[in-house]
């Protein structure tokens, strides 16, 4: 079954969402509790960096690791994991992610070096890998296809990105008061509180049949990730120059390529590249991947220029991204019924245009007051476009799909969130530490060079969005045509 990516004619109607029965909500309640949790690991620690090394005895250059540790395993592993899923129960993994992620919480709180912390939190990371596709999944297979399914997401897709962004102020607001432990130790109870509450209201669910993991694409795949992400994290703090940031770079992308050629000719593939040949799946993700790429991108450059630029306390900051968080709750409501009235794809490209449309103004902040409320204004409007972008594009890429396959195609989802929020930010971020350094070498001061670093990477951004937006029209629209054909 396609989904059908055309606006509905003006005359009809648009259907309404039945409402939920009380358990339904519950489910929904307690997957989207796990998905705002992991969200939110991945920015609670940026302004807690810090004061955590000091505490902690890390190097300044070895503070990256406190993140990348993180991202490695919850990007690397997520296709994997969504199809083991598929194959021996999505609810048993799901139960399992999280005590794993629970346990590694309470590791990252109580550790006393380096060593302790970073393991806590690869561990906490291959719990998010865990948690997020087989929590998508048994969203997608708990509500059906169509309002309710596209209500489901919604929700979904604005605790995704709010936990980004509460994250932020969150980690300045603990860390100020309670010590950067308390971070960490929210995530413990948080992940306690939904493991306690999950068995009883999840059903299991799998792959009527049991076929075999594809174990070459596994580890190409997942190698080809750890690879890539590592390289792009590392390239962020050093620059794309170092030698193991080339070579882990070259070595993503022959593993990636490998697994891509191993997929052609398995039997039994881990990403059916039938599936991946579908535009609404590889459109529709790749409107996913930009829209969390660039908007966490814009919120992490933002921070710079509040802080760094405008001087402006962790406290005033945090509000900035308050108002955005606000907004981006009201937007997830709205965005189903705009899918249910103009259409998923349209709602997408209307979303990403949105995004681009008030990202772009933010290229001529400077360093007068004013500009605190221009980025006030314009991260909040861009995040109003974002959210109604990334509901569509989960409705987009798994309609149609049989529920046997909801785990892959979930994963492809969920991966294209996580390597998104894995690798916007160092990419602008590389970017903008490269122009800031040069502008510093023309003979610029700090100020100036950052604000000329942070002005190149908003444009850019805004830029890489409206190129997306117009690429998904036209890949999206020759898929309508060929349905009504």
């Amino acid at each position: 079954m396609a989904i059908d990516t055309t606006s509905p004619p003006a005359a009809q109607a648009p259907p309404r969402a039945e409402r939920l029965a009380p358990r339904a909500r519950l489910v929904l309640l307690i997957l989207c509790a796990a998905q705002f949790m992991v969200a939110l690991d991945f920015s609670i620690l940026n302004v807690a960096l810090p004061v955590l090394g000091e505490d902690l005895g890390f190097g300044q250059s070895d503070l990256q690791w406190a993140v990348t540790a993180f991202a490695l395993p919850s990007g690397g592993f997520l296709l994997l994991f969504g199809r083991i899923a598929d194959l021996y129960g999505r609810r048993r993994l799901f139960l399992t992610g999280l005590g794993l992620f629970t346990a590694a919480s309470v590791l990252a709180t109580l550790a006393w070096d380096p060593a302790s912390f970073l393991t806590g939190r690869a561990l906490q990371g291959l719990g998010a890998a865990v948690v997020v596709p087989t929590g998508m999944s048994l969203l997608t297979t708990t509500f059906p296809e169509g309002p309710q399914r596209d209500r489901a997401l919604g929700v979904s897709g604005t605790l995704m990105s709010l936990g980004f962004t509460v994250g932020m102020v969150l980690g300045g607001v603990l860390t100020d008061t309670a010590g950067w432990r308390s971070t960490m130790g929210l995530l413990a109870v948080a992940g306690a509180g939904v493991l306690l509450a999950a068995p009883g209201l999840l059903a299991e669910s799998r792959h009527p049949q049991r076929p075999r993991v594809d174990v070459p694409g596994a580890v190409t795949v997942t190698g080809g990730l750890l690879a890539l992400i590592y390289a792009l994290s590392t390239a962020a703090q050093r620059g794309f120059g170092g030698a193991d940031v080339l070579l882990t770079l070259a070595a993503g992308v022959v593993l990636l390529g490998a697994f891509v050629a191993v997929e052609s000719r398995a039997a039994e593939p881990l990403v059916s590249l039938r599936m991946l040949r579908r535009p609404t799946v590889a459109w529709g993700n790749a409107g996913g991947l930009t829209a969390f790429a660039m908007m966490s991108s814009v919120i992490f450059l933002l921070t710079l220029y509040l802080q760094e630029v405008l001087g402006l306390s962790a406290f005033w900051t945090g509000l900035v991204f308050g108002v955005q968080g606000v907004v981006a709750v009201f937007s997830g409501m709205v965005a189903p019924r705009l899918v249910a009235r103009i259409g998923a794809r349209s709602t997408l490209l209307l979303g990403l245009l949105t995004q681009a449309l008030f990202t772009a103004p933010l290229f001529l902040l400077g360093t007068a007051a004013w500009g605190a409320w221009a980025a006030t204004v314009g991260v909040t409007l861009a995040c109003a476009g974002h959210l109604w972008a990334i509901v569509a594009y989960g409705s987009i890429a798994t309609s149609g799909v049989p529920d046997g396959e909801q785990g892959l195609a979930t994963g492809l989802v969920t991966s294209s969130q996580q390597v998104g929020l894995t690798v916007g930010i160092p990419l602008l971020s590389a970017l903008a530490t490269s122009r800031g350094d040069a502008l510093r070498e023309a003979g610029a001061d700090a100020v100036a060079a950052t604000l000329g670093g942070i002005r190149l990477g908003l444009g850019v951004d805004a830029l890489v969005v409206a190129v997306v937006a117009v690429l998904i029209g036209v890949g999206l629209r020759r898929r309508g045509s060929a349905a009504r054909g």
